[in-house]
């Protein structure tokens, strides 16, 4: 199962809405599980029509991965969620975990959330990855190629960026 943060979807991504995709790919494998309609169709017809919440989207979960041989679940620039959503979704994450030995959850982001992840996932392994300098070039040559203004640029600014760029990160 996966999902990708995207940081111009902050608004949409909430931690109910990514919990519920991931619900939704584990229960499209055999059909939707009975339980699973009677929590959704209990929730629209509470007072307001409310849905699920986190708290019950964290119960479908548990029962529907235990209900399964093994699980992965992964989670691609976690670092792009609001630091509020990041926490429930971790939060969540970390109580299906301790009850389902049969799921794995692979985490990625950048460096400045690696405390973050420690602290819901202690044991977690870690595995830091770092762009070469060929990497950020070719990057900056992609982009650069793919200018939809060419005439905004030219050669000696175009050298600027290739040679400023790769050079500043790897000074991190």
């Amino acid at each position: 199962m996966g999902l990708y943060c995207d940081f111009l979807a902050q608004h949409e991504q909430s931690t109910t809405n990514m919990l519920g995709a991931i619900i939704k790919q584990l229960a499209s494998k055999g059909g939707i599980p009975e339980y699973i309609r009677e929590a959704f169709r209990k929730a629209t017809t509470e007072f307001g029509g409310r849905g699920l919440r986190v708290p019950d989207m964290v119960q479908i979960l548990k029962k529907t991965i235990a209900s399964l041989p093994r699980v992965f679940i992964c989670i691609d620039a976690l670092d792009e969620c609001t630091a509020k959503r990041r926490r429930e979704l971790l939060e969540s994450l970390r109580e299906i975990v301790q009850i389902s030995p049969n799921m794995r959850v692979f985490l990625t982001g950048r460096p400045h959330i690696d405390d973050e992840i420690v602290k819901y996932f202690s044991g977690a392994l870690r595995i830091p990855l770092s762009p070469t300098h060929a990497d950020i070039k070719g990057y900056l040559e992609m982009r650069l190629d793919g200018d939809t203004d060419p005439k905004a640029m030219d050669d000696e600014l175009r050298a600027d960026i290739m040679r400023i760029i790769p050079e500043k990160i790897s000074e991190r």
